[in-house]
Protein backbone atom coordinates (compact mmCIF):
# COMPACT_ATOMS: atom_id res chain seq x y z
CA UNK A 1 0.00 0.00 0.00
CA UNK A 2 1.37 3.62 -1.03
CA UNK A 3 -0.26 6.65 0.93
CA UNK A 4 -0.19 10.08 -0.23
CA UNK A 5 -0.58 12.85 2.05
CA UNK A 6 -2.31 15.93 0.39
CA UNK A 7 -3.26 13.47 -2.35
CA UNK A 8 -6.02 15.79 -3.29
CA UNK A 9 -3.83 18.56 -4.28
CA UNK A 10 -2.06 19.68 -7.35
CA UNK A 11 0.66 17.93 -7.19
CA UNK A 12 -0.49 14.92 -5.38
CA UNK A 13 -3.71 14.53 -7.98
CA UNK A 14 -0.97 14.41 -10.48
CA UNK A 15 1.32 11.91 -8.25
CA UNK A 16 -2.14 9.62 -7.65
CA UNK A 17 -3.17 9.48 -11.16
CA UNK A 18 0.11 8.28 -12.39
CA UNK A 19 0.71 5.48 -9.01
CA UNK A 20 -2.95 4.45 -10.62
CA UNK A 21 -1.35 3.84 -14.13
CA UNK A 22 1.37 2.14 -12.63
CA UNK A 23 -1.11 -0.45 -10.70
CA UNK A 24 -0.50 0.39 -7.36
CA UNK A 25 -2.76 0.42 -4.18
CA UNK A 26 -2.93 3.92 -2.74
CA UNK A 27 -4.34 5.59 0.37
CA UNK A 28 -4.76 8.78 0.15
CA UNK A 29 -4.49 11.02 3.37
CA UNK A 30 -6.74 14.88 3.09
CA UNK A 31 -7.58 17.67 5.41
CA UNK A 32 -11.62 17.23 6.24
CA UNK A 33 -13.10 19.28 4.22
CA UNK A 34 -11.15 19.05 0.92
CA UNK A 35 -12.58 18.83 -2.44
CA UNK A 36 -11.79 15.40 -2.81
CA UNK A 37 -14.89 14.59 -5.68
CA UNK A 38 -11.91 15.09 -8.47
CA UNK A 39 -10.28 12.11 -7.54
CA UNK A 40 -11.05 8.13 -8.69
CA UNK A 41 -12.77 8.01 -5.86
CA UNK A 42 -13.73 4.03 -7.01
CA UNK A 43 -9.97 3.44 -6.82
CA UNK A 44 -8.09 4.52 -3.61
CA UNK A 45 -8.69 4.16 -0.19
CA UNK A 46 -9.73 8.28 1.56
CA UNK A 47 -8.91 8.78 4.86
CA UNK A 48 -9.52 12.42 6.05
CA UNK A 49 -7.83 13.79 8.80
CA UNK A 50 -5.35 16.45 9.58
CA UNK A 51 -1.47 15.93 10.10
CA UNK A 52 -1.38 17.88 12.76
CA UNK A 53 -3.69 14.97 14.38
CA UNK A 54 -0.89 12.56 15.77
CA UNK A 55 -2.93 9.71 16.60
CA UNK A 56 -4.89 9.76 13.40
CA UNK A 57 -1.84 10.01 11.06
CA UNK A 58 -0.83 6.89 13.20
CA UNK A 59 -4.31 5.11 11.92
CA UNK A 60 -3.26 6.36 8.13
CA UNK A 61 0.29 5.29 7.75
CA UNK A 62 0.10 1.40 9.13
CA UNK A 63 0.29 -1.15 6.11
CA UNK A 64 2.28 1.47 4.23
CA UNK A 65 5.02 0.34 2.59
CA UNK A 66 5.36 3.97 0.58
CA UNK A 67 4.85 7.35 2.11
CA UNK A 68 4.95 10.09 -0.08
CA UNK A 69 4.61 13.18 2.38
CA UNK A 70 3.15 16.41 0.22
CA UNK A 71 0.79 17.48 2.57
CA UNK A 72 1.35 21.49 3.75
CA UNK A 73 0.06 24.74 3.60
CA UNK A 74 1.81 26.65 0.31
CA UNK A 75 0.39 29.81 0.28
CA UNK A 76 2.34 32.56 1.72
CA UNK A 77 -0.14 34.37 3.85
CA UNK A 78 -1.75 33.09 6.86
CA UNK A 79 -4.10 35.37 9.41
CA UNK A 80 -2.41 33.46 11.88
CA UNK A 81 0.99 32.96 11.12
CA UNK A 82 1.49 30.26 13.62
CA UNK A 83 -0.33 27.68 11.50
CA UNK A 84 2.83 27.41 9.53
CA UNK A 85 4.82 25.87 11.49
CA UNK A 86 1.97 23.73 13.07
CA UNK A 87 1.08 22.41 9.37
CA UNK A 88 4.59 22.24 7.75
CA UNK A 89 6.98 21.21 10.56
CA UNK A 90 5.05 19.78 13.03
CA UNK A 91 2.62 18.33 10.64
CA UNK A 92 5.73 16.82 8.74
CA UNK A 93 7.10 15.24 12.08
CA UNK A 94 3.83 13.18 12.32
CA UNK A 95 4.00 12.31 9.37
CA UNK A 96 7.68 10.49 9.17
CA UNK A 97 7.80 9.47 13.27
CA UNK A 98 4.34 7.44 12.44
CA UNK A 99 5.56 5.93 9.01
CA UNK A 100 8.60 4.87 10.74
CA UNK A 101 7.16 3.38 13.39
CA UNK A 102 5.05 1.19 11.15
CA UNK A 103 7.71 0.44 9.56
CA UNK A 104 7.20 2.09 6.41
CA UNK A 105 10.38 0.99 3.85
CA UNK A 106 10.86 4.55 2.03
CA UNK A 107 9.35 7.58 2.13
CA UNK A 108 10.04 10.93 0.45
CA UNK A 109 9.29 14.48 1.84
CA UNK A 110 7.98 17.21 -0.62
CA UNK A 111 10.13 20.46 0.19
CA UNK A 112 10.36 23.61 -1.88
CA UNK A 113 12.52 25.70 -3.74
CA UNK A 114 11.71 28.88 -2.16
CA UNK A 115 14.02 28.39 0.89
CA UNK A 116 17.10 27.38 -1.63
CA UNK A 117 16.63 31.02 -3.23
CA UNK A 118 20.09 32.78 -3.77
CA UNK A 119 21.99 33.32 -0.49
CA UNK A 120 24.43 30.91 -2.18
CA UNK A 121 27.27 33.17 -3.07
CA UNK A 122 29.74 30.10 -3.49
CA UNK A 123 27.25 28.63 -6.53
CA UNK A 124 27.28 25.21 -4.22
CA UNK A 125 25.20 22.22 -5.80
CA UNK A 126 21.38 22.84 -4.56
CA UNK A 127 21.39 19.04 -3.59
CA UNK A 128 23.80 19.21 -0.36
CA UNK A 129 23.78 22.64 -0.15
CA UNK A 130 23.35 23.12 3.53
CA UNK A 131 20.85 26.37 4.98
CA UNK A 132 20.57 28.91 7.72
CA UNK A 133 17.06 29.76 9.33
CA UNK A 134 18.09 33.26 9.29
CA UNK A 135 18.43 32.65 5.22
CA UNK A 136 14.78 32.27 5.36
CA UNK A 137 11.98 34.79 4.11
CA UNK A 138 8.85 34.83 5.72
CA UNK A 139 7.03 32.19 8.09
CA UNK A 140 6.12 30.08 5.33
CA UNK A 141 9.58 29.35 3.86
CA UNK A 142 10.72 29.16 7.70
CA UNK A 143 8.23 26.44 8.60
CA UNK A 144 9.72 24.79 4.84
CA UNK A 145 12.95 25.13 6.48
CA UNK A 146 12.54 23.37 9.65
CA UNK A 147 10.64 20.99 8.59
CA UNK A 148 13.20 20.05 6.02
CA UNK A 149 16.02 20.07 8.74
CA UNK A 150 14.02 17.79 10.66
CA UNK A 151 13.65 15.19 7.76
CA UNK A 152 17.71 15.50 7.55
CA UNK A 153 18.29 15.13 10.68
CA UNK A 154 16.24 11.67 11.28
CA UNK A 155 17.82 10.71 7.60
CA UNK A 156 21.39 10.82 9.67
CA UNK A 157 19.73 8.28 11.89
CA UNK A 158 18.79 6.22 9.24
CA UNK A 159 15.36 6.98 8.41
CA UNK A 160 15.06 5.81 4.43
CA UNK A 161 13.63 9.33 3.86
CA UNK A 162 14.21 10.92 0.26
CA UNK A 163 13.75 14.76 0.09
CA UNK A 164 12.86 16.66 -3.36
CA UNK A 165 12.49 20.36 -3.81
CA UNK A 166 10.07 21.24 -6.63
CA UNK A 167 10.05 24.84 -8.55
CA UNK A 168 7.20 26.68 -9.08
CA UNK A 169 4.65 23.86 -10.71
CA UNK A 170 2.48 25.22 -12.98
CA UNK A 171 -0.30 22.78 -15.76
CA UNK A 172 -3.23 21.71 -16.08
CA UNK A 173 -5.56 20.45 -12.36
CA UNK A 174 -4.86 23.32 -9.92
CA UNK A 175 -8.05 23.59 -8.52
CA UNK A 176 -6.67 25.25 -4.96
CA UNK A 177 -5.36 28.03 -7.18
CA UNK A 178 -1.55 28.17 -5.69
CA UNK A 179 0.23 31.36 -6.00
CA UNK A 180 1.65 30.78 -9.54
CA UNK A 181 -1.83 29.82 -10.57
CA UNK A 182 -3.31 32.60 -9.13
CA UNK A 183 -1.37 34.95 -11.05
CA UNK A 184 -1.36 33.17 -14.41
CA UNK A 185 -5.34 33.25 -14.12
CA UNK A 186 -5.17 37.02 -13.20
CA UNK A 187 -2.84 37.50 -16.37
CA UNK A 188 -4.86 35.79 -18.61
CA UNK A 189 -8.22 37.13 -17.04
CA UNK A 190 -6.83 40.60 -17.98
CA UNK A 191 -6.46 41.51 -14.28
CA UNK A 192 -3.01 42.34 -14.22
CA UNK A 193 -2.65 45.82 -15.13
CA UNK A 194 1.09 45.71 -13.29
CA UNK A 195 3.68 43.28 -12.60
CA UNK A 196 7.14 43.35 -10.53
CA UNK A 197 9.37 41.25 -12.49
CA UNK A 198 11.42 38.51 -11.41
CA UNK A 199 13.61 35.34 -11.46
CA UNK A 200 12.16 32.03 -11.26
CA UNK A 201 12.35 28.24 -12.32
CA UNK A 202 9.08 26.78 -13.73
CA UNK A 203 8.15 22.98 -13.83
CA UNK A 204 4.63 21.35 -14.60
CA UNK A 205 3.28 19.61 -12.21
CA UNK A 206 3.24 16.15 -13.85
CA UNK A 207 6.63 16.26 -14.01
CA UNK A 208 6.92 16.94 -10.48
CA UNK A 209 5.10 14.15 -9.89
CA UNK A 210 7.05 11.94 -12.23
CA UNK A 211 10.08 13.20 -10.28
CA UNK A 212 8.66 12.11 -7.12
CA UNK A 213 7.52 8.55 -8.52
CA UNK A 214 11.43 8.37 -9.48
CA UNK A 215 12.98 9.49 -6.71
CA UNK A 216 11.14 7.28 -4.60
CA UNK A 217 12.20 4.08 -6.44
CA UNK A 218 15.93 5.19 -6.90
CA UNK A 219 16.84 8.34 -4.57
CA UNK A 220 19.22 8.79 -2.59
CA UNK A 221 19.08 9.87 0.90
CA UNK A 222 20.93 12.90 2.27
CA UNK A 223 20.23 14.93 -0.64
CA UNK A 224 17.75 16.74 -1.78
CA UNK A 225 16.60 16.35 -5.62
CA UNK A 226 15.62 19.33 -7.36
CA UNK A 227 12.56 18.83 -9.25
CA UNK A 228 12.99 22.09 -12.25
CA UNK A 229 13.28 22.68 -15.66
CA UNK A 230 12.82 26.13 -17.34
CA UNK A 231 14.88 29.45 -16.10
CA UNK A 232 12.28 32.10 -17.22
CA UNK A 233 11.43 36.18 -15.96
CA UNK A 234 7.86 37.00 -15.13
CA UNK A 235 7.73 38.87 -17.95
CA UNK A 236 8.97 35.58 -20.31
CA UNK A 237 6.20 33.92 -18.54
CA UNK A 238 3.30 36.33 -19.18
CA UNK A 239 4.90 36.57 -22.89
CA UNK A 240 4.29 32.80 -23.59
CA UNK A 241 0.74 33.11 -21.49
CA UNK A 242 0.20 36.56 -23.95
CA UNK A 243 0.67 34.43 -27.08
CA UNK A 244 -1.64 31.58 -25.84
CA UNK A 245 -4.27 33.80 -25.01
CA UNK A 246 -4.37 36.76 -27.26
CA UNK A 247 -4.04 39.04 -23.47
CA UNK A 248 -1.20 41.80 -24.08
CA UNK A 249 1.01 42.17 -21.60
CA UNK A 250 1.01 44.87 -18.78
CA UNK A 251 2.16 48.25 -19.69
CA UNK A 252 4.01 48.86 -16.16
CA UNK A 253 6.75 47.56 -14.29
CA UNK A 254 5.68 47.98 -10.61
CA UNK A 255 9.48 49.46 -7.99
CA UNK A 256 10.21 47.23 -5.54
CA UNK A 257 9.58 49.12 -2.58
CA UNK A 258 6.04 49.80 -4.31
CA UNK A 259 5.31 46.65 -4.53
CA UNK A 260 6.30 46.14 -1.10
CA UNK A 261 3.96 48.65 0.33
CA UNK A 262 1.48 47.71 -1.56
CA UNK A 263 2.00 44.26 -0.27
CA UNK A 264 1.63 45.58 3.09
CA UNK A 265 -1.21 47.74 2.60
CA UNK A 266 -2.89 44.53 1.19
CA UNK A 267 -1.99 42.12 3.90
CA UNK A 268 -3.06 44.71 6.89
CA UNK A 269 -6.74 44.49 5.23
CA UNK A 270 -6.41 40.93 5.13
CA UNK A 271 -5.19 40.78 8.75
CA UNK A 272 -8.01 42.82 10.45
CA UNK A 273 -10.70 43.11 7.93
CA UNK A 274 -11.22 40.82 5.13
CA UNK A 275 -9.73 37.37 6.34
CA UNK A 276 -9.25 36.60 2.68
CA UNK A 277 -6.39 36.00 0.61
CA UNK A 278 -4.54 39.26 0.01
CA UNK A 279 -3.66 40.56 -3.64
CA UNK A 280 -0.21 40.48 -3.13
CA UNK A 281 1.78 39.18 0.14
CA UNK A 282 5.58 40.96 1.75
CA UNK A 283 7.11 37.03 1.50
CA UNK A 284 5.91 37.06 -2.27
CA UNK A 285 7.41 40.65 -2.76
CA UNK A 286 10.67 39.76 -0.81
CA UNK A 287 11.27 36.66 -2.79
CA UNK A 288 11.09 38.86 -5.75
CA UNK A 289 15.12 40.26 -4.69
CA UNK A 290 16.25 36.81 -4.61
CA UNK A 291 17.66 34.27 -7.22
CA UNK A 292 14.91 31.65 -8.40
CA UNK A 293 17.26 30.67 -10.77
CA UNK A 294 18.44 26.64 -10.58
CA UNK A 295 19.89 24.63 -12.53
CA UNK A 296 18.14 21.02 -11.93
CA UNK A 297 20.00 19.03 -14.26
CA UNK A 298 22.07 16.99 -11.30
CA UNK A 299 19.07 16.18 -10.25
CA UNK A 300 17.27 15.14 -13.49
CA UNK A 301 19.94 12.72 -14.98
CA UNK A 302 20.22 11.19 -11.95
CA UNK A 303 16.20 10.38 -11.91
CA UNK A 304 16.29 10.15 -16.22
CA UNK A 305 13.39 12.76 -15.69
CA UNK A 306 13.04 14.86 -18.87
CA UNK A 307 10.04 17.96 -18.19
CA UNK A 308 8.40 19.09 -20.92
CA UNK A 309 8.56 22.17 -22.74
CA UNK A 310 7.12 25.03 -20.89
CA UNK A 311 4.94 26.08 -23.63
CA UNK A 312 3.20 23.22 -23.08
CA UNK A 313 2.26 23.18 -19.45
CA UNK A 314 0.64 26.64 -20.58
CA UNK A 315 -1.39 25.68 -23.74
CA UNK A 316 -2.60 22.37 -21.09
CA UNK A 317 -3.14 24.82 -18.42
CA UNK A 318 -4.85 27.52 -20.33
CA UNK A 319 -7.06 24.62 -21.85
CA UNK A 320 -8.16 23.16 -18.58
CA UNK A 321 -8.66 26.82 -16.94
CA UNK A 322 -11.14 27.41 -20.13
CA UNK A 323 -12.57 23.76 -19.04
CA UNK A 324 -13.40 25.15 -15.39
CA UNK A 325 -15.36 28.26 -16.59
CA UNK A 326 -12.13 30.22 -15.43
CA UNK A 327 -11.48 32.10 -18.08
Amino acid sequence: MILVTGGAGFLGTHLVSQLLDEGQLVRVLERPGAGVDHLPLNQIELISADIRDEHAVKKATRDCEYVYHLAADPNLWRRDRREFDSINRLGTLHVMRAALENGAKRILYTSTESILTSRNPKGDAVETLRLKAGDMVGPYCLSKFLAEEEVFKMVSEGAPIVVVSPTLPVGPGDRLKTPPTRLSLAFCRGELPAFLDCQFNLIDARDVAAGMIAAMKKGRTGIRYLLGAENLLLSDWLSILSKETGQPLPRWRVPYLVALLAAGISEAWADHVSGEMPLATITGVRLTRRSMFFDPSVSLNELGLQPRPIKTAAQDAIAWYRLQGWL
